[in-house]
Formats: structure tokens, C-alpha cells, sequence
């Protein structure tokens, strides 16, 4: 089996044997054919959203996808919760000594195939090659570029908006923890890695939407009480309309995990204003991937930080992490 050598780092014949016998094979775009320095791409609109990420999930393969699915639906999806529809992405890897080419390119397949259902083009990358143990197989970068259409800002939230989440929680973090093996658990438990463009833009019309986050690390509940902390707010949320899948709430039961700090990679928190919500949630419950949508709270001007109302009719205020349950999940 081919694997990857120092020398594909180098810049000279195995790099350029690299580039075109995988990277352009899958990846080849207009404007990233030239392979010059910088891309040269047109946008029509006078705002653009930048974001970057860094990718170093383990393990690199898992249910529902793998690093370069994760790397190119979570950049999609900080454009489009910032109010942008994505158009280019760039993307740079990090391979380790002895990584084997046939995983490289089944990886680079995937970035193809999701750029390509999410709309997006991969206009410019790098490679950069360690020596064997000096990273996990890959790391990769992504920066996105989208075009603004509807500014998104926590300015805009006030007392009596709504809260919703836009399917089951938990699910990308719970799948991350069985793919690792480190407990003797079988569960059919697959991440929600998805670009969310197809559900989250078609809300960006809507005058009622005030704010949107995908709940990546720290779940649910870290997003919110940041966000109560920005606004001086606080967040109700009730226990017995969060959607949690029935597996996962009894795998954390079982690993001593909680499904709102779980991380989600297809998922969406959006603040809406009460007139709004309905509107909202049919839209969202019409796409597949917003069929489990719920309302799940409202924000409150009587009290601070997020407070959770129970099943049984108590109350629990809930803060963000202080420690991260489950390290290395993107």
C-alpha cells in the first residue's frame, strides 16, 4: 500500500504527484486549476462572512462521515449561521509520515462530494507533511468565504423570543465516543454531519429570525450561556421538549454524559421573535434534516444564565464547560 513520504511535503515531484493524482482529481474547480498562490473568485455581494476552522476529530473515520466531511460542513455551517450563503472554501492538510494514500483519497472523495451537494467550490489549498507520530494521520484547516444576506446579531434578541433546536442533540459526540472503542458498547448511533445551508437559508427571508449558532463543542447548553452572557439575558429551557434520541440518552446515562453538552455537526440553535416561531418551525419541518425541530424555550428578562425546567416541575440552573467531557470531536 502507497503511503504518504516526507517527500510529498517538499514542494517538488511527489507533491506535484499528489496534487494531481488525487487533490485536482477530486477537487478540481476553475478556480483552483491554475494551482497559482491565490484564487481568484467574484462575488456579487458588497459584504462577505470569513470564517476558519481547524480540524483534528479522532478518530479520523466514523458513523456518518469522516474528517473531510466534518471539515467542510462545519465551515459551511458557520457561514450560514452568521447569515451568508457559502460559496468558496479553502483548505489546507497537515498528513503524518506513513499515512496511506488510499485513505487520503477516499477523505478527499468526501470533501468533493459534500462541497459539492453544499454549493460550495474549493478554490485554493496546501499540504504540509510531519514526520510518523508528530500528528494523528491528518489535521486539516478550512477558511470559508459566503456572501451576506441577512446579518445575524445578538443585538437583535429581547425578552419573549423563542428558542429552537432543529433536530436531536448529542448525536455527533455520542457517535465520536463509540467510534473510539473505549467502551464495549454496539449502537447503530451515527454523527449528524451535515451542511445545514439547504435548511438554515431559506429563513434568512424571514424578518422575525434574530440570531443562529450551530452547537459544536460544548452542546447545546455552552452556546446558550454564552449567549445569555452577551445579551444579559436568561434562557428557559424545559427538559421534556429537548429531542434526544432514546439510544443516546441512555449511552450518556450509561458513560455519565449529558446530551446538552454533547456536540452536534448538523444541528442549529436559532433565537426567533414569538410572531415568527410557526413560521419558522414548518419551514425547518419540511427540509430533512429539520424534521425533529422543537421548540425548546424562550429567553427571559426575570432572571440570568440558563435555567433548566424539569420534568417533574423543578428548576436547575446550568453554566457552560468548564472541562471539555469529550475531547478532539472536530
Amino acid at each position: 500500500m502507497k503511503k504518504i513520504e516526507i517527500g510529498h511535503g517538499s514542494g517538488g515531484k511527489l507533491t506535484r504527484n499528489l496534487i494531481e493524482n488525487i487533490f485536482l482529481k477530486y477537487l478540481n474547480s476553475a478556480e483552483l486549476t491554475p494551482l497559482e498562490d491565490a484564487a481568484y473568485i467574484k462575488l456579487k455581494s458588497k459584504s462577505i462572512a470569513i470564517t476558519t476552522d481547524s480540524y483534528v476529530v479522532r478518530p479520523l473515520f466514523f458513523p456518518g462521515g469522516n474528517i473531510g466531511k466534518l471539515a467542510v460542513c462545519g465551515t459551511v455551517n458557520d457561514l450560514v449561521v452568521s447569515g451568508a450563503i457559502p460559496r468558496y472554501l479553502s483548505i489546507g492538510f497537515i498528513l503524518e509520515e506513513g499515512f496511506p494514500i488510499e485513505r487520503l483519497e477516499e477523505i478527499v472523495k468526501s470533501i468533493s462530494e459534500t462541497s459539492r451537494d453544499a454549493g460550495v467550490s474549493i478554490v485554493t489549498g496546501d499540504t504540509k507533511v510531519v514526520e510518523k507520530n508528530k500528528c494523528d494521520g491528518m489535521f486539516i484547516n478550512t477558511t470559508g468565504i459566503g456572501e451576506i444576506v441577512k446579518p445575524l446579531s445578538s443585538s437583535n434578541i429581547s425578552a419573549g423570543d423563542a428558542v429552537i433546536v432543529t433536530g436531536t442533540i448529542g448525536d455527533h459526540g455520542t457517535a465520536i465516543a463509540l467510534a473510539r472503542n473505549e467502551f464495549d458498547i454496539k449502537a447503530p448511533v451515527e454523527s449528524d454531519c451535515a451542511s445545514l445551508n439547504g435548511l438554515l437559508v431559506p429563513l434568512l427571508k424571514i424578518e422575525g429570525l434574530r440570531w443562529m449558532r450551530d452547537p459544536t463543542r460544548g452542546g447545546v447548553v455552552t452556546v446558550l450561556s454564552e449567549l445569555s452572557e452577551t445579551i444579559g439575558l436568561g434562557v428557559e429551557i424545559f427538559e421534556d421538549r429537548l429531542p434526544v434520541r432514546e439510544d443516546v440518552r441512555f449511552i450518556s446515562d450509561m458513560l455519565g454524559y449529558d446530551p446538552l453538552y454533547l456536540a452536534n455537526e448538523g444541528k442549529a440553535i436559532i433565537i426567533t421573535s414569538a410572531e415568527s416561531t410557526n413560521k419558522i418551525v414548518r419551514i425547518l419541518k419540511k427540509h430533512p434534516l429539520g424534521i425533529n425541530t422543537a421548540v425548546i424555550g424562550n429567553i427571559s428578562s426575570q432572571f440570568s444564565k440558563v435555567r433548566l425546567r424539569t420534568t417533574i416541575g423543578g428548576e436547575r440552573l446550568l453554566d457552560m464547560m468548564e472541562e471539555d467531557m469529550l475531547p478532539r470531536i472536530c
